[in-house]
């Protein structure tokens, strides 16, 4: 029965595997072809056409675009994770008055869809001087976000107390105490919480379509919007460029996956058991 069981198990992780893989697959396959073959739905790239990625970094200003993602990404999931930790470091481990309260708060604007601050937000950013460049894209993160705040909240809930309070009585400060033990120790966390942000930065087209104007600021979403009005639309639609432009842009996040692969599975592992 066990065996049985690992078999069935087995089957499912390679149905799901196939499920999950074989749309990027096909997106790979697809970009090699030339334009009558595109969708003709086979796996394997003939007429093989590999032109059609030099043609893309011809047409349009790739590298900038990447630089852009990388930068605003980056900068995204620094202020995200850092700012979240601060919050639930101070929710996980001090005691006051109304905490029960102000993290219920904390919590409930998850509810709000980002469709209802999207306005007042711009208008803000306006009011600064700041719409029309890059640092509305990262910057509200340094105000935390709520889901992060939560999870970080666990981990920290999850460290033996006893070690804090060794700390302190060594001498040690919260702000000591909190770089040189707290954020260490929830580390795991810490990246889950970095890989996130970078892949919810790095994929998102909303921001970058309100904020940006300029070609020269666009992110790599901004800048697949520009190629697939560029070269998707009418009669001689160039659909190789567009996917060839498309696994440009999806091959960084996977590898990003794959490096930081051993953190992300201990983080979310980590994250299970305490709960």
């Amino acid at each position: 029965m066990r065996t049985r069981g690992r078999g069935v198990a087995l089957a499912g992780l390679v149905v799901a595997a196939v499920a999950f893989g074989y749309p990027f697959a096909w997106l790979v396959s697809a970009s090699l072809k030339d334009r009558a073959h595109v969708f003709d739905n086979a796996l394997l790239p003939v007429p093989f056409a590999p032109q059609n990625f030099v043609e893309v970094w011809r047409a349009v200003p790739l590298l900038t675009w990447i630089g852009n993602s990388v930068a605003v990404g980056v900068a995204a999931a620094v202020a995200a994770t850092l700012s979240s930790a601060v919050v639930a470091y101070g929710f996980a481990r001090y005691r006051f008055r109304g905490r029960g309260l102000l993290f219920g708060l904390v919590l409930a604007t998850m509810m709000l869809p980002g469709a209802v601050t999207m306005v007042p937000v711009y208008l803000e950013w306006h009011a600064v001087g700041l719409a029309t460049t890059q640092v509305p894209l990262w910057a509200q993160n340094l105000f935390g976000s709520a889901f992060y705040i939560f999870l970080l909240r666990q981990f920290f809930l999850g460290l033996p107390s006893e070690v804090f309070d060794a700390a302190r009585v060594d001498g040690a400060g919260p702000l000591r105490t909190f770089t040189s033990i707290a954020l260490p120790l929830a580390r795991p966390g810490m990246v889950v919480v970095f890989v996130f942000e970078l892949r919810s930065a790095w994929t998102d087209l909303i921001k970058p379509l309100i904020y940006l104007r300029e070609p020269q600021f666009y992110t790599l979403p901004r800048g697949l919007k520009t190629v697939l009005d560029r070269f998707g639309q009418g009669g001689e639609s160039q659909w190789e460029i567009v996917l060839a432009a498309s696994v440009v842009a999806t091959v960084p996040m996977i590898v990003l996956f794959l490096c930081a692969q051993r953190y992300f599975v201990r983080g979310l592992v980590t994250q299970h058991v305490e709960q």
